[in-house]
């Protein structure tokens, strides 16, 4: 099994890391008083935005992730606190030397909710679809990127073979994205996958989809193979759980305290401490993979300068950002990852505000300040658009605040908003300097995915980079010791290049009313709810 390793973290910070795990009762417990698990009962949970897309296989944003991830088992699970590996469909899996072909040992006994049998020939049709779904499953074909194909070795016996190397696959085995689906789902097209014909072997059934308004869950009565790390075997404890959509972050609190939900996600900064006052648990959790930040477009005129770029990152102030904008379950990025993510180096020396320095960089790039303030070079201003979604409730403020920022150093920073549903096809145009987003992940991969030219690459980098070469090696082994060598140049190198300026390590932050317990955090900081209860 492959144990969490991260490089250059003081004993102090090892400690920080397992202090800001959560607020109030903790990250895998939730709600007052203890006492015995009861059996029954339903749990309304309030979300942020509509999912848009009920099928696990299509989706990566926390609102479609936390009722998805009720419907779906994965092969394997991480553990949250150590990031071991541990068996949950699959019993037990052997790995290549040349981490080209991974066998999982299926357990015999797991079905999916139309009775099909959840086996090694499930697990093969369920990776070639999502290679069939490409962009529409972005995570998992990312994950199974090389793909050559699935042998069914026996009826549960399964072997995963890449044309390349795959060093994070072991760990994406244990994602939502890859998770299991009947072949009566995995046949449809990928529209009618979306708003109904899920079927799983998860703890919970698919009932209801009404876009914009709710999804219903109940409870599946035969449910006996969930994942080693879950507290209790056997069925659910709750019967039914309703995930209505609340986009107002007001609105949510306010109906966590009249009582209309149990619990709700996306708490407001400005709400924690009134929650918290009132007698309500307000849990959080820092999510691993890249913080929220600026990626660089630098197929653009302006930001393909490397000074440019550094002096974007030089004149962020991260610590006012978090002070002003944010709360004290959040924290300043320090890293080109998030501390909880497998391999994190801390780059903390890297991220400094320095305000002289990046004038003096864009003075040295013949900027110099025009009549209003804004740099100006060939009689072009420095003016830079940047393209965000509002996937997140504090993100127009953050960058609001960023705006003066940069502002102070006679960059003119324009915001550019957009809906989450058309995030995607707005940055695949590439109309912009920079985008605004984290992405959630335990392995280090994500950069791969990120920053590679095959993948998402929104950086616009060319093919056959330094960077590329450090991605390409960190995900050609499966020794947890050259992954993390190979991590940490992937990572100081996106400083140094300063592709990437990441700002705060986002934070799931909850708000459970004290009757609901057990609501846990899984290694991805999303909600697993077999063992959650109400009282």
């Amino acid at each position: 099994m492959m144990a969490r390793r991260r490089l250059a973290l003081p004993a102090v910070l090892l400690f920080a890391a397992g202090a800001l795990a959560a607020t109030g009762c903790g990250a895998s417990e939730s709600g007052a008083g203890g006492g015995t698990p009861e059996a029954g009962g339903e749990l309304t949970f309030a979300l942020a935005s509509d999912p848009g897309c009920v099928d696990p296989q299509q989706q990566g944003n926390n609102d479609a992730i936390y009722p998805a991830r009720q419907l779906v088992d994965s092969l394997t699970d991480e553990d949250p606190e150590t990031g071991d590996i541990v068996p949950w469909l699959a019993e037990s899996w052997e790995v290549s030397e040349d981490a080209r072909s991974f066998t999982f040992h299926i357990r015999d006994d797991a079905t999916f909710s139309d009775g099909t049998p959840v086996d090694a020939e499930a697990v093969r049709a369920n990776f070639d679809s999502i290679v069939e779904l490409g962009a529409r499953a972005a995570l998992g074909s990312s994950y199974l990127a090389g793909y050559e194909g699935t042998t069914v070795d026996d009826t549960h016996t399964a072997t995963v073979t890449f044309a390349e190397p795959n060093g994070q696959f072991l760990r994406a085995t244990t994602t939502f994205s890859l998770g299991l689906l009947a072949e009566a789902t995995t046949s449809l097209p990928p529209e009618e996958r979306c708003t109904d014909n899920i079927v799983g072997s998860g703890p919970f059934v698919l009932d209801e989809y009404r876009p914009n308004e709710v999804v219903v869950e109940t409870r599946r009565e035969d449910y006996a193979w969930g994942s080693s790390l879950w507290r209790h075997e056997g069925p659910a404890y709750l019967e039914r759980l309703t995930f209505e959509v609340i986009p107002e972050s007001g609105v949510r609190t306010g109906a966590l305290r009249s009582g209309q939900v149990d619990a709700i996600g996306g708490v407001a900064p400005q709400d924690e401490a009134g929650l918290d006052d009132g007698g309500f648990t307000v849990q959080s959790r820092v999510n691993p993979g890249l913080p929220f930040g600026l990626t660089a477009n630098i197929s653009r005129p302006a930001v393909s300068d490397q000074a440019v770029r550094r002096a974007v990152l030089l004149a962020i102030d991260r610590q006012e950002v978090v002070d002003t904008v944010l709360s004290p379950s959040f924290r300043p990025a320090t890293s080109t990852l998030a501390h909880t993510t497998d391999t994190y180096l801390d780059l903390s020396a890297e991220l400094t505000h320095d305000t002289a320095e990046a004038e003096r960089l864009l003075d040295e790039a013949g900027w110099r300040p025009g009549p209003d303030g804004v740099r100006v070079k060939d009689g072009e201003p420095l003016t830079l658009t940047v393209l965000w979604a509002e996937n997140f409730g504090p993100n127009e403020n953050a960058l609001q605040l960023i705006q003066q920022q940069l502002r102070a150093i006679g960059v003119d920073l324009t915001l550019r908003s957009t809906s989450i549903a058309e995030f995607t096809a707005l940055r695949e145009e590439g109309d912009f300097d920079y985008t605004w987003g984290n992405a959630t992940r335990t392995d280090p991969d994500i950069l791969r995915t990120q920053f590679s030219a095959g993948l998402v690459n929104v950086a616009r980098l060319p093919d056959g980079s330094p960077l590329e070469e450090a991605l390409q090696a960190q995900n050609a082994v499966a020794d947890p010791e050259a992954r993390a060598e190979h991590s940490a140049a992937a990572q100081r190198l996106v400083l140094e290049e300063a592709y990437s300026v990441p700002v705060f390590e986002l934070t799931t932050v909850l708000g459970i009313a004290d009757h609901v317990h057990d609501l846990d955090f899984e290694a991805s900081s999303r909600i697993q709810l077999h063992d959650t209860w109400v009282s």
